[in-house]
């Protein structure tokens, strides 16, 4: 089955996430079928907004830990010590550029967010042109506080460096409201007006010529896409680092032993010291 879906609906093009049964979670093929979804949509003259979605409960819960973290053995993010960096740097940023499909098609995507869009879900929701999110939605980037960053580097892009490094440095999940109130984020609206508000957006963009969109969407993006990619480089590459540090590999080791569920519940709340590589020791 695909893990990706696209659908045509007159000037719309309707791409899926595909893998609800792991809340979208990314895994080896989801960022290839997605480019190339892109690509089709893009390349059809008929079509002038793409519109980006999940199946399911979710947008994206990020990437597959279980099969990346709680997986015995080396894998695409983890490899056994010493680490090839160019190999690891190779498929992030393979990744990182399938996510920027969505940045670089010549039509404008909209983003619709339900449920999560955190962690690698967060770096494919925030390459898109517009995201719109539900009130009770959240986004966040978790692995900021121990084994990731985020490689399309799109959060410094949307808000600026000081509101950036509050959500790096914290690895916090915050709502729709407070991801639109801060700038993140487009809009964010009652989760049951959604779907009705992200219909009227692309609707309304699909009444414009597609060569009209296309040169105000390459316009704008000339004036930040140099940054970005530069920034993305270095992002890439200390993503790599991230997962390879003592930290990095003490979380999967962490992961292989307790399931990546309880990994990262000790990661987000603060209750493993991964320098020790020990429960944090609470005292009243």
């Amino acid at each position: 089955m695909p893990k990706v879906l696209l659908e045509k609906d007159g000037r719309i093009a309707r791409i899926t996430l595909n893998r609800p049964e792991v809340l979208n979670a990314i895994d080896d093929d989801l960022p290839r079928e997605l480019a190339d979804a892109v690509a089709q949509a893009d390349s059809d003259k008929s079509i002038h907004v793409m519109v980006l979605a999940g199946s399911g409960r979710a947008f994206c819960a990020g990437y597959d830990l279980s099969h990346y973290a709680a997986g015995s053995g080396a894998n695409p993010v983890v490899q056994e010590m010493p680490w090839d960096p160019m190999q690891d740097y190779q498929f992030m940023w393979a990744n990182t550029q399938a996510f920027m499909s969505l940045f670089r098609a010549m039509k404008p995507v909209i983003c619709k967010v339900h449920g999560f869009a955190v962690a690698g879900g967060s770096d494919i929701a925030l390459c898109a042109d517009l995201t719109i999110m539900a009130d009770t939605a959240q986004i966040g980037y978790m692995p900021s506080r121990i084994w990731g960053c985020p490689t399309t580097a799109m959060w410094v892009h949307r808000l600026g460096p000081e509101q950036a490094k509050r959500m790096m440095f914290t690895g916090d999940k915050i709502t729709g409201v407070e991801a639109a109130a801060m700038g993140l984020v487009m809009k964010s609206v009652a989760d049951e007006k959604l779907d009705e508000e992200v219909e009227a957006l692309a609707s309304r963009m699909a009444t414009v010529p597609v060569n009209q969109l296309a040169m105000q969407k390459m316009v704008i993006n000339a004036a930040v896409e140099e940054k970005i990619n530069q920034t993305q480089r270095l992002a890439t590459v200390f993503d790599g680092m991230s997962r390879h540090s003592p930290e990095g590999l003490n979380f999967k080791a962490r992961a292989e032993q307790v399931g990546w569920q309880q990994a990262a519940r000790e990661r987000d709340n603060g209750l493993f010291d991964w320098t020790l590589n020990k429960p944090v020791v609470k005292r009243d």
